[in-house]
């Protein structure tokens, strides 16, 4: 049995955590915006993790999924805790381990952190056009919150869920 782990990332994640970021949104996002300059020119691996590894904030709640490799990655905000709300700002697999139960443990630790610091509600935005995850989400337990904003730049609009805990 695999010993799985899911922890704070460090810098010496760097790399990884880049890696998986950018695959992983390209896989997801380019059939859903056609920008192959984004997709290619603008989101590069390289300049991700000298941001993660330079930068002294850049690793702030973020967390990865390591079981001796690290599979994904995920982090949260914490501007709406006052409400009683904790955000789920990202959460990405690598291609490589998608369907292994990698995105359901960070979820689960995600809601499991935001329970013992006394939040009440777990929440995302998604893309509407990405039913992938849209499906994911549901699955864990988010619903539709009836939350919609234009995704900048573009005419795809991301849509809110919410989570009780």
């Amino acid at each position: 049995m695999e010993n799985r782990t899911i922890r704070p990332a460090r810098s010496e994640d760097a790399s990884r955590l880049a890696e998986i970021l950018i695959f992983a949104k390209r896989m997801a996002y380019r059939p859903i915006f056609r920008n192959d300059h984004v997709s290619f020119n603008v989101m590069q691996v390289l300049p991700l993790a000298l941001h993660y590894r330079d930068e002294a904030d850049a690793l702030r709640d973020v967390f990865v999924y390591d079981d001796g490799i690290v599979k994904g990655m995920m982090s949260w905000g914490r501007a709406e805790e006052a409400q009683g709300r904790r955000e789920l700002c990202e959460l990405y697999i690598d291609p490589c381990f998608q369907r292994e139960g990698v995105g359901a443990a960070l979820i689960s630790d995600f809601a499991a952190h935001a329970t013992a610091d006394g939040l009440t509600t777990a929440t995302l935005w998604v893309l509407e056009e990405n039913p992938q995850a849209r499906r994911f989400y549901e699955k864990m337990g988010f619903a539709f919150d009836g939350r919609r904003k234009q995704f900048p730049g573009t005419e795809a609009w991301l849509i809110g869920y919410a989570k009780p805990l």
